[in-house]
């Protein structure tokens, strides 16, 4: 099955219509060692609690007896072919018969006895509930250090940052939602980036989002855990990157712009010495650099924010829409034809001086003060008309 089949739908042909409340899914590949304990639990919290709810386990291709013990207890198995934490848990999800849902790992490493306080809040109104595992407690050994003190701090910040959301915790495993609303997402992540994909998918979507503390606990398995620390840092953190074009193409574009085309303006009419420090023709050579750069990124900015208005990454912003409306191909040829052409007037300009002195020596950082505006307008324009034309293709008809 191809990765694009995983995507969590809202629409479910084969669920089956009941008067579940929860469904608790947990993803399992050869947890045999831990898996009877977490069903356990998770069936005597809706015991004591009176709720009405399943034990969903979405095995990912177990081969240790895992699925015996679970169908032993009477877990629900969901065979999920895909492999990696986000299919199994999408498959889980989908399979999922109650109103809300709650996930965590099989590895007993979180307390599905403490679910009550998830319930409440989803009761009370909210969407996704996550757990703050720094707010409820780390037990000693349970979480390594480089994740504990730097890997899950500056993630959880990085999200927090790019998505105005004030959860503390983006990576807890425990966490519970309303199956609907988390449905209409069209969650697809196939690894552990799933669960940042979930988080910021809700807050783009403006859902209720809300945290409880939660405690996390030292794994009950010898083996060690399917989490890799770089690879799959790596992948939370660029799929961060990802979904926040203002924060990786439209801000450094704007801070590259504005004081490069300040340093070209400044510079074109001579030296500049600020304090005991003299900036000539080179630095307005990096200056004009800088500002190629930027304008790439911002033409960069645009593209991807409008492919994810398209794609339904997000929502239509009014800044967006007023950028559309602005920044047409017509008006895009426009202004880029006009920035073309006063790059061929300045060349024309530096050709004609250098005509002057009978094409022989000539003063190179006079010609250079024309050349490098020349060089700036050409490249920029041209930027900008193939930036519009690319946005123009995105705005193209699609058959359905």
């Amino acid at each position: 099955m191809p990765a694009s089949a995983h995507r969590l739908r809202k629409t479910r042909p084969d669920a089956i219509a009941t008067d579940l409340e929860l469904s608790i899914v947990m993803p399992c590949l050869n947890e045999a060692e831990t898996i009877a304990v977490c069903i356990k639990k998770a069936l005597r919290f809706l015991e004591d609690s009176g709720i009405a709810g399943e034990v969903v386990i979405a095995d990912n291709g177990s081969t240790d007896g895992s699925r015996q013990i679970a169908n032993a207890l009477g877990a629900r198995i969901v065979e999920v072919g895909d492999r990696g934490y986000g299919a199994a848990l999408i498959g889980g999800i989908a399979a999922a018969r109650g109103r809300f849902v709650a996930i965590g790992d099989a590895d007993d490493s979180y307390d599905f006895l403490g679910l009550g306080p998830f319930v409440e809040q989803l009761r009370a109104g909210a969407d996704l509930v996550m757990g703050n595992r720094f707010a409820g407690g780390i037990a000693t050994g349970a979480m390594p250090r480089l994740h504990r003190y730097l890997g899950n701090p500056v993630l959880s910040f990085v999200g927090r940052l790019f998505f105005d959301t004030p959860i503390g915790d983006f990576h807890c495993g425990l966490r519970a939602f309303r199956r609907d609303s988390v449905a209409g997402l069209g969650l697809a992540a196939g690894g552990m980036e799933f669960a940042s994909e979930m988080v910021v998918k809700a807050a783009i979507n403006g859902l209720d989002i809300r945290e409880v503390p939660t405690t996390l606990r030292p794994d009950g398995r010898s083996r060690p855990p399917h989490l890799r620390t770089w690879r799959d840092g790596w992948r939370h953190l660029r799929f961060l990157l990802i979904y926040a074009p203002k924060w990786l193409f439209l801000l450094p574009g704007l801070m590259l712009c504005a004081p490069g085309l300040a340093g070209v303006l400044a510079l074109v009419g001579g030296d500049v010495t600020v304090g005991d420090t003299r900036f000539g023709i080179h630095s307005m050579l990096f200056a004009a650099m800088a500002v190629i750069m930027g304008t790439q990124l911002l033409s960069f900015s645009v593209l991807a924010r409008h492919y994810g208005i398209i794609a339904g990454f997000w929502p239509e912003s009014a800044a967006m829409t007023a950028v559309r409306r602005l920044f047409t191909v017509e008006r895009a040829c426009l202004a880029g034809a006009a920035m073309i052409l006063a790059a061929v007037a300045l060349a024309f300009a530096a050709a004609t001086i250098w005509a002057g002195t009978g094409y022989g020596a000539m003063n190179p950082e006079a010609l250079m003060r024309i050349a490098i505006p020349a060089v700036l307008l050409g490249c920029v324009g041209m930027q900008t008309v193939f930036t519009a034309f690319f946005a123009g293709l995105l705005d193209q008809p699609r058959r359905s």
